[in-house]
């Protein structure tokens, strides 16, 4: 067992995704307090750590169908590199350090602890018995990032917006959904399902789903951004002004999805497409003169 398996086991790439526990931070103006950054930070990395525990589940569960897997047989659990019991000790530990982590959160961590414990638990779930089924895998992957926003605000004590949590998980079941079209590629290509539940999906199934889902993603961004709530706290009635960044990056992930057919993991076509970034920079540009200067 080298550090290069491990790493393929705990997947730190993911890591990622759990900028999510940042977004009240931003969105609540309170990026330049040092006091909510530290315990922003601390519990995005509480994030990561049970993340990475689940990862290790995953893969534990899932070992058998991996070494029958064309290319999932190298995974180091499927190809022998590390052993389940070894995958088990990992786990646990991402779970200590995960729990350690929110420890250090002081008053603040019996709520985030209840919010990360609701995590492992429904993401357990999720590796046993939801990811079978179609529909249902996508909500619960939704409802997880929908949980890193909720961790993040009580970390901080920043409340949150109504229109920011339906945004957050009608945005990621957007992405859920691109993802899932990837899939459902593959089995038309080679007449083998990825997943399980990959049979109960198709492409016109596929599209109108991810069409709905940006759709209401955008309306409930305008609303945020038009919110009379939003205006007071933040103390500024231009935020609307950043929703041409949204709609680009929105148009240009449907572009990679329906015309590239490259959905298959939101995490690479982020790291990867010069596009997306220079959106996403120029938005957090914006949003952040907006917020922050000239208010």
């Amino acid at each position: 067992m080298n550090v290069k398996d491990i790493a393929r086991v705990i997947r730190p790439q993911q890591w990622i995704k759990n900028v999510f526990v940042l977004v009240p931070l931003f969105f609540g103006g309170s990026l330049l307090d040092t006091t909510d950054i530290i315990a922003a930070v601390t519990a995005a990395m509480a994030f990561c750590f049970i993340s990475s525990s689940i990862y290790c589940l995953n893969d534990i569960i899932d070992v058998e169908d991996d070494r029958r897997h064309p290319t999932k047989c190298h995974r180091p659990i499927a190809a022998g590199k590390i052993s389940v019991a070894q995958a088990y000790v990992m786990m646990a530990l991402m779970v200590a350090l995960s729990f350690g982590s929110v420890a250090m959160l002081g008053g603040y961590a019996l709520g985030v602890g209840a919010v990360v414990g609701l995590y492992l638990l429904m993401n357990v779930a999720y590796c046993l018995v939801l990811k079978r089924y179609a529909i249902l895998d996508v909500c619960t992957i939704a409802f997880g990032f929908v949980l890193r926003l909720f961790a993040g605000g009580i970390a901080t004590g920043i409340g949150l917006s109504n229109w920011i949590v339906l945004m957050t998980f009608l945005l990621t079941l957007f992405l859920s959904f691109a993802k899932r079209r990837d899939d459902v590629l593959k089995m038309n290509q080679t007449g083998h399902a990825p997943r399980k539940n990959t049979s109960r999906y198709n492409l016109d199934f596929i599209n109108q789903a991810i069409t709905i889902t940006a759709t209401v993603t955008l309306v409930c961004y305008v609303m945020y951004t038009v919110s009379p709530e939003v205006e007071q706290r933040i103390g500024t009635r231009y935020l609307y002004l950043t929703t041409v960044f949204v709609i680009i990056g929105i148009l240009r992930y449907l572009q990679l999805t329906l015309v590239d057919n490259k959905s298959g993991d939101p995490t690479k076509a982020m790291l990867h497409d010069r596009v997306l970034q220079a959106v996403v920079l120029l938005w957090f540009l914006a949003y952040l003169l907006i917020i922050y200067i000239l208010r």
